[in-house]
């Protein structure tokens, strides 16, 4: 208890903004605490008016990797031990415009008349890393406290619930920077070997890694890269381009991390995304070496990396995603780009009919997709909003042939590669030579 008195001391909460998705459809609910009453706004009373039983609960550590996987842990708990009388929303506590001061946890509203909740968080206040707090109103005014199962709460003091005003960024944006979108190699290759005594295949990886050449280079064939959401054609046109283009294929993540794939899907944000961000850096290594003998066209990089990661950390609606032009759009300096990059896009019904029509498995995320249109149109939006390089939009609904010539008129223009098709028979085997564009 000591420990939880020292991370979330009153002057410290009351120098953070708490924010709680309460509705999805509009801007998170935000609030501060204060020494003296306050009167709740009509939103908020929509929240902490009723007979409810309220808590929240946080997840603070020194360590990143136990804070991000105990937080994981506790949502599913949650999400299985609480009955249909409780309500669980995201949660957090984050200073404005601080990077990284985000702490993330849960608000529960308890409508049932059962004791099940709080022996959930009896349970779950038992890890040092959480803090659970409680809400009490009287008439006008609601304050938080220290919780307590036995309501014995040493030196407990009246918090009151005071509304404030939107954040000018959704506050999870203020943590996506090294913990969902990785700008640099070592951000994500620290936090694996962080994992290496938790999850052994982490040692493999890392080997994996550190086996790759150097992946700088001047003048070579071009890069094209082919972004797009599952069931959009990227694997009919990128198929297609390898003919076409006398081309080598690569995708990301690499082969080399399919064994491991399984293993990190199942862990929280922070280890997952610094996995597929390392994926990326070693097809950048094969990108380096192939690059020089013929064209390169690659499946998915790293503005799938990045913009399926903003759209799972931001919550709610579109307007929560970071604004254009934000440092978070921006390409790792230390990344090898490509030359061009083509995000295939097709109508939500098109896609879901080619997505029943393959049967195949999908990601979590991928799965997400089809039945969360809020999700499936935060990513869309965060793929074309990446700069250096952009992404130019390329219709797919046609025919995979009409696709094909589609962006086979693009390289010519943006590359100045001839593809096969534009040539007569004869010539087709002498098109590719290496164009000079530096990296």
């Amino acid at each position: 208890m000591m420990l939880k008195r020292a991370m979330f001391r009153c002057g410290q909460l009351c120098s953070r903004v708490f924010a709680v998705e309460f509705d999805l459809r509009t801007e998170p609910l935000y609030f501060t605490l204060s020494s003296t009453p306050q009167e709740l706004h009509q939103a908020h009373q929509q929240l902490f008016g009723g007979d409810e039983k309220l808590f929240s609960l946080h997840v603070h550590s020194d360590s990143r990797t136990e804070k991000a996987r105990t937080h994981a842990e506790i949502k599913h708990k949650l999400s299985v031990a609480l009955s249909r009388d409780c309500d669980v929303f995201e949660a957090s506590a984050f200073i404005p415009d601080v990077k990284n001061s985000v702490v993330k946890g849960f608000f529960i509203r308890d409508k049932s008349t059962t004791s099940l909740s709080e022996d959930v968080l009896k349970t779950l206040q038992q890890s040092k890393s959480v803090c659970v707090f409680s809400y009490k109103r009287e008439g006008q005014y609601c304050w938080q406290e220290l919780w307590s199962p036995v309501n014995q709460v040493e030196e407990s003091v009246r918090q009151y619930v005071t509304p404030a005003a939107a954040a000018e960024r959704h506050p999870s944006t203020l943590n996506i920077t090294s913990s969902d979108v990785y700008y640099c190699m070592n951000d994500a290759y620290e936090v694996l070997r962080e994992c290496t005594d938790i999850i052994p295949e982490s040692k493999e990886v890392l080997k994996l890694v550190n086996e790759q050449l150097e992946t700088s280079r001047g003048d070579a064939f071009p890069v094209i890269v082919i972004e797009g959401l599952d069931a959009t054609g990227k694997t009919t046109l990128t198929e297609a381009l390898r003919e076409s283009l006398n081309a080598t294929l690569l995708k990301s993540p690499p082969q080399c991390l399919a064994p491991f794939r399984q293993r990190f899907d199942s862990e929280p944000p922070l280890i997952r995304r610094a996995f597929y961000a390392l994926g990326n850096y070693i097809t950048a290594a094969h990108i380096g070496k192939e690059s020089l003998r013929a064209p390169v066209i690659v499946d998915r990089y790293w503005h799938s990396t990045a913009a399926y990661a903003i759209a799972t950390a931001v919550g709610g609606r579109v307007e929560n995603l970071p604004k254009p032009g934000s440092e978070l759009y921006q390409w790792p300096e230390d990344l090898l780009q490509p030359n061009l990059v083509l995000l295939l896009t097709v109508s939500p019904e098109e896609r879901l009919r080619r997505l029943r029509d393959r049967g195949q498995d999908k990601t979590v995320e991928e799965a997400e997709l089809e039945i969360n249109q809020l999700f499936r149109l935060k990513v869309e939006e965060a793929y074309k909003r990446i700069q250096n390089p952009a992404c130019i939009i390329v219709d797919a609904s046609p025919s995979p042939r009409e696709v094909l010539q589609q962006v086979e008129h693009l390289i010519r223009n943006k590359c100045h590669l001839k593809t096969t098709s534009s040539l007569p028979d004869e010539t087709r085997s002498h098109a590719i030579s290496p164009h000079t564009t530096r990296w």
